[in-house]
Parts: C-alpha cells; sequence; structure tokens
C-alpha cells in the first residue's frame, strides 16, 4: 500500500511539474543549434515585467512576441542615438552616430514588415531580416570613433535580434 501511496505521488508530482512548462520554455528549450541559451532566451524576451511572454500559447505566438519584441527594441535603441547624436559635439563622433542611426533606420522599417509578416505565420523573408538585424550593432560599433558615445541600448539590440532571429528561424524546418 504505502508503494502504491510513493508511486502515485511521483506522478502526480511529475504530472504538476509537466503542467508548469510553457510555451516560451519549450521553444526557448530548443534553441541551442542557434547558440541561444533557454535563460537567454527567457530573459530577452520577458526582461518587461508587463511583458505576457510566458502567456504565449504556442511557438507561433512566441515568434511573434520575438519578432516585435526585436522591432521595439531597434526603435528604441534608434532613440537612444538619436539622443547620443542631439549631444554630440564633435564632428568625427558625429558622423558615425548618424551612419548607426541610419542603420536603425533601415532596421526598423524591416523588422517591423517582419512582425506583421510572423503575426500572420510567414517565416520565410522575416527569418533574413532578423538575421542582418544582428549585425546592426556590430556595423554601429564599427562605424564610432569612440564607441563610449554609442547608447548602452545598442549591445543590448545584439542580444535581442539574435534570440528573435534564432525563435523564428526554428519554425522553419527547412533550412
Amino acid at each position: 500500500m504505502l508503494s502504491a501511496l510513493l508511486l502515485f505521488v511521483t506522478f502526480a508530482a511529475a504530472g504538476i511539474a509537466a503542467a508548469e512548462t510553457t510555451a516560451l520554455d519549450e521553444v526557448c528549450g530548443q534553441l541551442g543549434g542557434f547558440y541561444v541559451t533557454p535563460e537567454l532566451c527567457a530573459s530577452a524576451l520577458c526582461s518587461d515585467p508587463s511583458s505576457p511572454c510566458r502567456a504565449a500559447r504556442d511557438a507561433p505566438a512566441v515568434a511573434a512576441l520575438a519578432t516585435k519584441l526585436a522591432a521595439r527594441n531597434a526603435t528604441a535603441t534608434m532613440a537612444s542615438v538619436e539622443a547620443a547624436l542631439s549631444s554630440s559635439n564633435a564632428t568625427e563622433v558625429t558622423k558615425g552616430l548618424q551612419a548607426c542611426l541610419e542603420l536603425y533606420a533601415g532596421a526598423v522599417a524591416a523588422l517591423q514588415w517582419a512582425a506583421a509578416s510572423v503575426a500572420a505565420g510567414q517565416y520565410r523573408g522575416a527569418r533574413e531580416v532578423l538575421q542582418a538585424a544582428e549585425y546592426v550593432p556590430a556595423g554601429c560599433n564599427g562605424m564610432a570613433v569612440d564607441a563610449a558615445a554609442l547608447p548602452r541600448e545598442n549591445g543590448a539590440f545584439s542580444y535581442m535580434a539574435m534570440v528573435a532571429h534564432a525563435v523564428v528561424a526554428s519554425r522553419i524546418r527547412d533550412y
């Protein structure tokens, strides 16, 4: 009788643990091939306490959330670059920040398109936009005469773009 009770408790505990797994956990747990750990994935997608990241009902909803957050993050980073540009007095720094701003302007437009595409279940094209977006922060770093002039959001965006690309790319089976 005691062994039957222990067996029941063990299965009940396993069922409770399995029920707590979310779509986000499942998606983030499958991104190792893209060099994205589950922790990095969850951290990037759930950094805002008001984010509905754990409420995503399935993998397509996680992909839509990731792409939407990448577009928002790029928009916020672009605003930070604009602010840095407006407070810069050095000509060479200004040139680098202006070029960086142009990169983000293009990325924001493309990421907004990608977010709409992924929300509609269309991953092709969006995957490539997200992959290209991963290189925007490095481009800004390369054009900056003074790396300290770049806002910290530039570096943070690289993680968001990497995670969003991995999530969307994982939705396409024949890559």
